[in-house]
């Protein structure tokens, strides 16, 4: 086209309805979360290719369609309704959740915003939206929900008050951190820039009579293209920061999940007696400790040396545990020292027995509550119960073990032992996570 033979208004409208017609493509190609635009009978006229994509379409073939052809009869019902109700009124859905079933039967959620779409004098002639995926999110929220029944559930059949009280302890920290990640999530999806995009829309329609001149000339339409680029970082940005924040959620339920599994395989075996590896014992205790101890800050030095499996009921070894790493943790907040130190030990003794030593470096025992701790209904705690250390020493001698406490004195932490008999194997079953028989290993909770 020879542009100098033609109008300066001509030249100016078809260069700005050249910019009109690529920034709205740069947009609709780039621009991460689904995008659409329909007309007064609900069909598709444009779409952003994230948008085709999640139909395995391309932005060609989406168009003309309904969410009758790409969604089931109840949720295209639901939409028509809406869109409907957008075009009557002028009001817009801003951030609904809806939870879609798609044509092979799999189940997403989305938190949509749906505005109307108007022509160059206002009349609405239409609605478009922006929809944002968070099946990620509601599914963690779902899994969360399963594995608190589940733990439920499972702390009833236990029949082990201490060790449920334990678990729920400890998973009362991991859902703590479930919460900032959940609160971060909600926050960034309230802070998203749909109102941008919206008052983007509004500005556009404002000035649908002189679009051409307002986008090349006046300050404000200028700046149009390099806010759209900004947009479209901030999504992408925006999308990577929420779904980092959904892998920590991911593995915080996988530690609950990992808490009720070795909960439930306690429950089958309530009652029964058989041959343990220890190492494996303290690190399962370790584990349904360990929310508590990264939360004080608490570092863990085992000293697990070679022993043979002992003879136990696993649901009360790990009761009697479970409250003893418990009980240091707290000794160690008590003792006020600016490094806390847990040390764990396995170890022979004597007569065919293994030890179980819990020893920390917390507020220490006066030497006349030795003789007393055991007893039921004694504490020193304001929070206790009292019959913690009195149900485990029981416990203790149903397995025909001892448990015993030193210490010496205020300031000086303490020290308890399990001692349980011993099978006549020579060897132990170390866990994966566990140090070599013989090695010692700190870990920073």
């Amino acid at each position: 086209m020879n542009t100098t033979l033609m109008p300066a208004c001509i030249v100016q409208e078809s260069t700005a309805a050249l910019l009109d017609r690529a920034l709205i493509t740069a947009f609709l190609e780039n621009v991460p979360d689904h995008v659409y635009f329909k007309d007064s009978e609900s069909r598709f006229i444009a779409v952003s290719r994230s948008k085709a994509r999640r139909h395995h379409l391309t932005p060609e073939e989406m168009l003309g369609k309904r969410d009758i052809d790409l969604f089931d009869a109840a949720h295209a019902e639901r939409a028509r309704a809406d869109e409907v109700s957008i075009m009557r009124t002028g009001t817009s859905v801003i951030e609904k959740l809806e939870h879609l079933t798609w044509p092979d039967g799999h189940q997403t959620w989305a938190v949509s915003s749906k505005m109307p779409l108007r022509d160059e004098r206002g009349d609405v002639i239409g609605t478009f939206g922006l929809t944002h995926d968070v099946t990620a999110a509601k599914q963690l929220e779902i899994d969360l929900e399963k594995a608190h029944r589940a733990l439920v559930d499972t702390s009833h059949a236990a029949g082990m008050a201490e060790v449920a009280t334990g678990v729920l302890h400890n998973v009362g920290n991991v859902l703590t951190s479930l919460n900032v990640s959940a609160t971060i999530l909600a926050t960034g999806l309230r802070e998203s820039k749909v109102g941008s995009l919206v008052k983007l829309s509004a500005l556009l329609q404002d000035h649908s009579h002189d679009l051409g001149e307002f986008l090349t000339h006046d300050p404000k339409g200028r700046r149009v293209p390099e806010f759209l680029e900004s947009l479209a970082a901030h999504s992408v940005a925006e999308r990577d920061r929420l779904l980092a924040e959904l892998a920590a959620m991911q593995q915080h339920i996988d530690h609950i999940k990992e808490i009720v599994s070795m909960q439930q395989a306690c429950a089958t075996m309530v009652g029964v007696v058989e041959p343990l590896a220890p190492n494996a014992l303290m690190e399962d205790a370790l584990r349904m400790n360990a929310g508590a101890l990264v939360r004080h800050d608490v570092r863990v030095e085992r000293e697990f040396h070679s022993a043979p499996h002992v003879i136990g009921e696993k649901a009360k070894v790990l009761q009697i545990l479970v409250n003893l790493i418990r009980n240091a943790k707290y000794a160690c907040d008590d003792g006020g020292l600016p490094e806390k130190i847990l040390t764990l030990r396995i170890e022979t003794s004597a007569a065919n027995r293994v030890r179980f030593v819990v020893q920390d470096n917390g507020v220490g025992i006066p030497a006349e509550n030795l003789t007393r701790i055991f007893a039921h209904g004694f504490t020193t705690r304001k929070t206790g119960h009292g019959f913690g250390l009195h149900s485990s020493a029981n416990a203790a001698h149903e397995m025909h073990g001892t448990l015993t406490a030193a210490s010496a004195g205020p300031g000086r932490g303490a020290t308890f032992t399990l001692e349980l008999p011993a099978t006549n194997e020579s060897t132990t079953t170390t866990s994966p996570s566990a140090a070599p028989s013989g090695d010692t290993t700190t870990t920073k909770f």
